[in-house]
């Protein structure tokens, strides 16, 4: 006859019993530091000096590695791993990962469990069974340890900010501001000098600010789950197969985009919307390193982003990933969408592009529209009866996105070429929500600057 206490719901119900406790008079902390499921969506790259592996956690990976929900803090962190070939050391710039970035016990040190927040979750119990006040200090103990816990925890998965000795390996995370759907990572090992020597005194070797061959600058592109982006709905290598693609020289180049549609439409194709006014040229990966070190990625337009978009709008508060309404070219919406917020949400760049069959020196081109948000204004073109109003000087907006990508080094070449027929600010035209807009008819062609990534263990090259 089986015992009553092995009866397995019993057993269950016990376990889940010592779980509440636990955590009504306990502080518990449970890290996984040997969790490296995000290796799978890592880049690396190598040149003659180092090899350096990037990967990002995402929300889910970071709470488990870390023990604690680092995302709602705002906190990302970012994994390196690096080889050092270099015949001297080598020093990781933070900086250039990250301005604001995080130092370890400074990430620790805001996700600790906090005295007040102990004692609040306590007293609910308490307040009903005063008894358990005798357990208080146990949960200030436990709490306190857990911390330091946290505090080791954090330290130890760090990124050492130190020389990197020749064939020296390095691993550790650098925790970052927290970005979504793609974070550009830009790593930059500089040589370091020499100190000391066998006689015992010190030596300072003194080096150029960028010497010439011997910095390490490589940028990085890499997907970070959790967001639902309109690149990520297409499959481009379905969208235009080698097959389909189609070879220019800069001549070819230019009779094709004059034959380009001049504006984008409604999903019908029958009313006008806003002007093509600008041309990339580079593969995805370069456009979105080009582009997301400065603009964010945007989310699908569903009932949930709407949501938070109007809750944004009401509250006057930031929205990094809010959607854009669709226009529509060649018969589908835009293959990618970006944007970059100002002050509030009413106060933002929109940039839309699609994928052409075109090639130019081996890379896809791109159309886009890209215009500047400057407002809210009361409509009947749209379900919700309010739109964003746009600046009609969209020429701004086309030669602010050139200044950008200037200042950013990531210009190859730029030129300009006929699109939409000029009209002048008094005799503007409108887009699909009523907007006037005056332009001067052309479009801004970038060819993007190169940089190739490889994904971890695959020998795919993405340029």
């Amino acid at each position: 006859m089986p015992y009553p206490f092995r009866d397995s719901s019993l057993v269950n119900s016990i376990h889940r019993l010592i779980e509440v406790l636990q955590r009504l008079f306990a502080t518990g902390y449970s890290p996984e530091p040997q969790l490296r499921t995000f290796l799978s969506r890592g880049h690396t790259q190598e040149t003659p000096l180092a090899e350096v592996t990037v990967a990002v956690l995402s929300a889910q990976e970071s709470r488990q590695l870390f023990g604690v929900s680092l995302a709602s803090r705002s906190i990302q962190p970012v994994f390196l791993h690096v080889v050092n070939r270099h015949a001297t050391p080598l020093r990781l710039n933070a900086l250039d990962i990250d301005p604001h970035y995080y130092t370890p016990l400074e990430a620790a040190g805001i996700n600790h469990f906090s005295i007040i927040k102990q004692l609040s979750a306590f007293g609910i119990a308490a307040f009903y069974f005063l008894p358990l006040f005798a357990l208080l200090p146990l949960k200030l103990l436990t709490g306190a340890w857990a911390n330091r816990r946290m505090d080791e925890c954090f330290a130890t998965q760090a990124f050492p900010l130190r020389p990197i000795l020749p064939g020296e390996n390095v691993t550790g995370f650098v925790y970052t501001t927290l970005d979504a759907g793609s974070k550009t990572v830009r790593v930059r090992l500089s040589p370091t000098g020499g100190l000391g020597a066998d006689d015992g005194l010190v030596r300072l070797t003194h080096l150029p600010a960028d010497p010439v061959g011997q910095v390490v600058d490589l940028t990085f592109v890499i997907p970070v789950p959790g967001l639902t982006t309109d690149s990520l709905q297409r499959d481009f290598s379905s969208l235009f197969p080698a097959s389909a693609t189609i070879p220019c020289n800069e001549f070819q180049l230019a009779e094709k985009l004059l034959d380009m549609p001049a504006v984008t439409t409604d999903e019908k194709g029958v009313r006008p919307g806003d002007p093509v006014n600008l041309v990339l040229i580079g593969e995805l990966t370069t456009v979105l390193s080009a582009c997301t070190a400065r603009w964010d990625e945007c989310e699908t337009l569903t009932l949930k982003t709407c949501w938070k978009t109007f809750r944004a709008f009401v509250f006057g508060d930031e929205y990094r990933y809010s959607p854009v309404s669709p226009l529509h070219l060649f018969g589908r919406s835009q293959d990618v969408a970006l944007q970059r917020i100002r002050s509030s949400i009413n106060e933002r760049l929109h940039l839309r592009l699609w994928l052409t069959p075109l090639q130019f020196i081996g890379r896809p081109v791109w159309v886009g529209q890209i215009s500047r948000d400057i407002g809210v204004r009361f409509t009947t073109h749209t379900w919700n009866l309010t739109t964003h109003r746009v600046d009609p000087n969209i020429d701004e907006s086309r030669d602010y996105i050139v200044e950008d990508l200037m200042r950013a080094d990531r210009i190859q070449a730029v030129d300009y070429v006929e699109g939409v027929v000029a009209c002048r600010p008094e005799a503007p035209r409108h887009n699909l929500t009523g907007d006037p807009y005056f332009t001067d008819g052309k479009r801004a062609v970038i060819v993007l600057s190169l940089g190739c990534t490889r994904r971890a263990n695959t020998s795919d090259v993405l340029c």
